[in-house]
């Protein structure tokens, strides 16, 4: 494995690194769990004096935080830009928020249980190690890292080979902050490691973001060890529109969701289901939008989209395209790869498509979205429900108890009316079916990776 930035604008490999070798990772395990002893130790009162100061020393280096991102996988500089100011808010609000969140609960009428007092408390576990994916390089790594350093908890990264200075940097953030030396250590290893350091006895429990395979891997490892595990693995999310819906409204922020990050979200709109009294009116719409769409140099401020993250990601999108138009799909605009250097995909719009096409079923990770005409809700919510996946959805409607309707049938971990799936640290993001389990962010994830302890007192 090839441990490396490479700009996706250009193809140029910038830099290469050396992977850890065994005694180096044994080394970073130790020191992850000689922080987490004193981690374990320390009030609240200081966590957050040392989360503030790390939110402090990020918000310093924006630009440069932000120019790294972009370097290495390709987002547009100002979603970049927005990817840190957005880890700057979420490492405060767990700041503010932790003590509250694992607050110990004490029984009201602790003679039920035959004791003079009774309750519960929240403890750290210790060592947890997170798989991290490179399409949120900062973010997808301090949504977790925050709430499990303000527990008590210490972060093993195992990031993406392709944004190693982003594993880098935050090797680094944390400690700049203040927290031990140790509470986020970084392992640039293959992916064949990961095993490994999940049966480690020092490793209590892990957390993965990516793909399905890789999620299920290491939750066999993880169940094999009874160590627990969190899974977000993607998803196909189906954005849904019914007549009484805003379709100037929905089309502008049906094309925002599906490009933004490059069209490289897991919860990004990805399936267009669209109700047929107002199909045309909003297909029309939807398709003027992305055809307005600027690709280009992802440094440019100008530019909407940029290249994807990786060659062969690339080259996964062309197979999907181009399957599904060989078996009959309309191509309404883009469908091809820009003669230039890097590995840009041109914004493309598909329809008439039918279930023995691969896209159907299929996550697209890239700026590719499918339409989908329907007579009425029910036919919305089974194509809506129609693949393995049970991120987020998007329900546009006007129709109160329409909304509810959908509120109630939608497979997914979470229902948007009237506007984009976005992860805010207040509230809880995480799917079902093959979109995984466990929550991350608000309390709900914070409390994932902390032992629920009661205790009697006589």
């Amino acid at each position: 494995m090839t441990i490396a930035t490479t700009n996706p604008a250009t193809g140029e490999i910038l830099e290469t690194f050396e992977p850890h070798d065994s005694a180096e990772v044994q080394r970073r395990i130790a020191h992850a769990c000689d922080a987490a002893h004193a981690l374990r130790d320390r009030t609240f009162t200081e966590r957050t004096r040392w989360m503030h100061a790390t939110a402090d020393v990020l918000e310093a280096d924006v630009e440069r935080a932000a120019e790294m991102i972009t370097v290495e996988m390709g987002k547009p500089i100002r979603q970049s830009r927005a990817e840190v100011l957005k880890c700057i808010k979420s490492i405060r609000f767990y700041a503010d928020n932790a003590e509250s969140f694992l607050a110990p609960e004490e029984l009201a009428d602790p003679s039920t249980v035959s004791a003079a007092a009774a309750g519960t408390v929240w403890q750290p576990l210790g060592v947890v190690l997170a798989v991290m994916p490179w399409n949120y390089p900062l973010w997808q790594v301090i949504r977790f890292a925050a709430p499990a350093l303000m527990a008590g908890n210490t972060v093993l990264l195992k990031h993406a080979p392709n944004v190693p200075r982003a594993a880098l940097y935050l090797d680094e953030l944390f400690t700049k902050g203040g927290f031990p030396v140790g509470a986020l250590r970084s392992l640039l290893v293959d992916p064949k490691d990961v095993a490994a350091v999940i049966e480690d006895r020092r490793v209590k429990a892990v957390t993965l973001t990516g793909s399905v395979p890789a999620g299920s891997a290491v939750a066999t490892t993880a169940g094999r060890h009874i160590k627990k595990a969190v899974l977000e693995l993607g998803g196909s999310d189906p954005f849904i529109v019914m007549p009484s819906a805003d379709l100037a409204a929905a089309s502008a922020v049906a094309v925002a969701a599906r490009v933004s990050n490059n069209g490289q979200s897991c919860i990004a709109g990805k399936r267009f289901i669209v109700h047929t009294d107002v199909y045309d009116e909003f297909v029309g719409l939807f398709v003027d939008k992305m055809n307005q769409l600027v690709v280009g140099d992802p440094m440019d401020e100008s530019t909407d989209v940029g290249p994807l993250a990786t060659e062969s990601g690339r080259a996964d999108i062309i197979g999907l395209v181009d399957d599904a138009v060989s078996k009959g799909a309309q191509l309404l605009t883009g469908g091809s790869a820009p003669d230039r250097p890097g590995w840009y995909y041109s914004p493309t719009v598909l329809a008439e498509l039918t279930d023995d096409m691969r896209i159907v079923l299929e996550e697209t990770f890239g700026p590719v979205a499918s339409l989908y005409r329907v007579g009425g809700r029910d036919e919305a919510v089974r194509i809506a429900n129609q693949t393995t996946f049970g991120l987020s959805s998007s329900v546009w409607s006007n129709d109160d108890a329409e909304r509810e309707w959908f509120i109630r049938n939608l497979d997914a971990g979470a229902v948007f009316l009237n506007g984009m799936t976005v992860s805010y640290p207040e509230l809880p993001f995480g799917g079902i079916k093959d979109s995984g389990y466990g929550r991350e962010l608000a309390a709900a994830g914070m409390r994932e990776f902390c032992n629920l302890k009661t205790v009697w007192k006589a």
